[in-house]
């Protein structure tokens, strides 16, 4: 029988649940000084000796008693007959009070001339400056830094007790294999378990993940009942949807008490919280993202209420570049790509669909969209939470509009400069309506040689957008991608994908139709639309769809047919003023460079010819037509 969700818990009361509904472990362990960095201290740390245990020199120089001093000045120098010579760390001999530094005096045979008197105290480290025996050094809770540790070595403290707890993880799934097993047909590598691990080890846990138990009632309910005996904390994973084969909330049912199941959160709808011998189990979702989301608001959560150590987040105040949706009565949690843009910060949403995990990797943050909200509009005000170093914003370059492979060669190289390279896929319309709100930096486009007049009355159809510059970026082949070679007079025939029409790519699809003197309607479907030149080639390799217009590369790595239908131009569209930002003249200076023309060429098949090149778009609607990118009217 399918199971559904009979009802779903707010994220409000899912967490008021997991916070109030079981006791605190006080689980202690002791670990070496050297390895308490980001550990929080269990019990108050104390300095076992004085530091320093007795006066030291400051400075270089001589110890003397200091009302020996009395009387010298500039006009009336005075000899010192009775001092002892230091240097910085010795013990100051008994007797004498202040240190005058050895560029403040003359030498004299044996002895010393000063000009100057010097004050009791001067330059001395008294005993027990630093700290005092028994004085706190440390208290309870608190987090562990690295010049933390440099204090403790120096007090002679060795060792420390801090805070853990026992964590058990179970991936579950017949369609599972290991990590370093490459998966078949049906099969997917376990890594929802992996994400766990690291990240609540980050937080001072120690997780113990059990081996990959197959979808049987069985296997799952001794696994459970076992990692609830030996742990403070049980996550499994997969196993929590309303599919057939999803066992887990009954086993937990069987075995203790199912809080709930399913919570209003996306990703992470299908998370269940359950209580077994007295001890949490929290159910992740098999999805990647969904997983994340858990892992990151429920399980990370519920140890840093157990007062463990909080993942680092960082709060920023950005607007979206892009409108953002949300279904009403979930709370959403995006992944978000933030950059600078002149004074303002923007965050670009990623991709927010479960299984992809590289919308993750190619933020630097993430959002939430509380549930009363239907989602906001382009330019609104929110939190971004960041999930790198705050300092790498500044150096930041946020794109929107078309990816291409080309971007992750400059990106590559922008980073052994010291620049970050952050970038949205929201097509060219997406791009340009961006760079109309100023929330990017530049925006990636491709312009096939069918759609020059279209994408140029586009553009200039946009208000203030009449300062435009292009750089060139590479020339890219399109044309047919099939398993099999196709017949110009079977076109008809076909089942055909296609990207997104804002993408000005189908362009070559319709001018194709037309010079065969085909009808659209009579074609037996364009069976959908997808995102990228990537996922049209990997559709037709699917059998998904019988052709496709993509790039040769895309065709080629998939192993294709292809058959060259027109050249694709990418582009790089920014306003004329931002050619003259630091960020953008170093990356226009590393894609004008032979390593990156290099690297382009050993990707795939790129026309690299008039790579650099950047171009003005004409002030007025008239004008010679744009060849390639932009009017020749403005070369630079």
């Amino acid at each position: 029988m399918v199971k559904r969700y009979l009802s779903l818990c707010s994220l409000e009361n899912a967490l008021h649940l997991l916070k109030t509904s079981f006791p605190v472990p006080d689980r202690r362990e002791t670990i070496p000084v050297t390895a308490s960095l980001g550990r929080v201290v269990a019990a108050p740390v104390y300095a076992p000796c004085t530091v320093p245990e007795v006066s030291l020199a400051a400075m270089d120089g001589i110890a003397v008693k200091s009302r020996d001093t009395l009387g010298a000045g500039d006009q009336a120098a005075l000899t010192l007959r009775d001092f002892a010579r230091v240097n910085t760390g010795n013990v100051i001999p008994p007797g004498y009070d202040a240190v005058i530094m050895i560029e403040d005096t003359v030498e004299d045979g044996d002895a010393f001339r000063i000009r100057k008197a010097a004050a009791p105290g001067q330059h001395i480290r008294p005993a027990g400056e630093d700290i005092q025996k028994g004085r706190l050094v440390l208290p309870r809770g608190h987090l562990i830094r690295a010049f933390d540790i440099g204090a403790l070595a120096t007090y002679g403290i060795t060792c420390l007790e801090v805070r853990t707890v026992h964590v058990g993880i179970i991936p579950t799934g017949s369609e599972l294999v290991p990590l370093g097993v490459r998966p078949g047909p049906g099969q997917v590598v376990e890594s929802n378990t992996i994400m766990a691990q690291v990240y609540l080890d980050a937080m001072g846990a120690h997780c113990t993940r059990l081996p990959i138990t197959c979808d049987d009632k069985d296997l799952i309910r001794e696994a459970l009942r076992s990692a609830a005996a030996a742990n403070d904390l049980v996550l499994i994973s997969a196993g929590s949807s309303a599919g057939t084969r999803d066992f887990t909330a009954e086993v937990i049912s069987s075995l203790g008490t199912l809080l709930f199941h399913g919570v209003a959160v996306k990703p992470g709808k299908p998370m269940m919280l359950g209580v077994i011998g007295g001890k949490p189990v929290i159910g992740l979702p098999g999805y990647p993202l969904a997983a994340q989301t858990v892992i990151r608001e429920f399980a990370g959560t519920l140890l840093e209420e157990w007062g463990l150590a909080p993942a680092q987040k960082f709060p920023v105040p950005v607007r979206l570049a892009t409108p953002v949706s949300s279904d009403l009565g979930f709370d959403e949690f995006l992944p978000v790509s933030v950059g600078r843009v002149g004074r303002q910060y923007w965050g670009m949403a990623q991709s927010r669909g479960p299984v992809v995990q590289m919308a993750t990797v190619r933020a630097n943050g993430y959002a939430h969209i509380p549930a009363p909200v239907e989602g906001f509009e382009a330019g609104h005000k929110l939190d971004v939470f960041l999930t790198t170093d705050p300092a790498t914003i500044q150096r930041t370059i946020l794109l929107s509009g078309v990816m291409d492979p080309a971007l992750e060669e400059l990106g590559n190289l922008a980073r052994d400069e010291g620049l970050y390279i952050h970038a949205g896929n929201t097509g060219n319309t997406g791009g340009l309506l961006s760079l109309r709100r100023n929330s990017c930096h530049a925006a990636p486009m491709m312009i096939p040689e069918p759609s020059r007049q279209s994408a140029s009355g586009f553009v200039r159809s946009l208000q203030g957008m009449r300062d435009l510059a292009w750089i060139h970026i590479a020339g890219i082949e399109q044309g047919i991608a099939s398993r099999e070679p196709v017949s110009p007079d079977a076109l008809d025939r076909l089942r055909w994908v296609t990207v997104r029409r804002d993408l000005f790519s189908p362009t070559i699809f319709d001018a194709l139709l037309s010079d065969s003197n085909l009808d659209p309607k009579r074609l037996p479907g364009i069976t959908f639309e997808v995102g990228s030149s990537a996922a049209v080639a990997a559709a037709v390799e699917a059998g998904q769809a019988d052709a496709g217009i993509c790039s040769r590369q895309a065709a080629e790595a998939r192993g294709l047919c292809f058959v060259r239908v027109a050249d694709e131009q990418y582009e790089l569209a920014l306003h004329c003023p931002m050619l003259d930002d630091p960020l953008i003249a170093h990356l226009l200076a590393l894609v004008r460079g032979q390593e990156f023309k290099a690297a382009l060429m050993r990707r795939g098949p790129y026309d690299t010819t008039q790579t650099g090149r950047v171009c003005r778009m004409p002030a007025e609607p008239a004008g010679p037509e744009i060849g390639r990118a932009g009017s020749p009217s403005g070369l630079i």
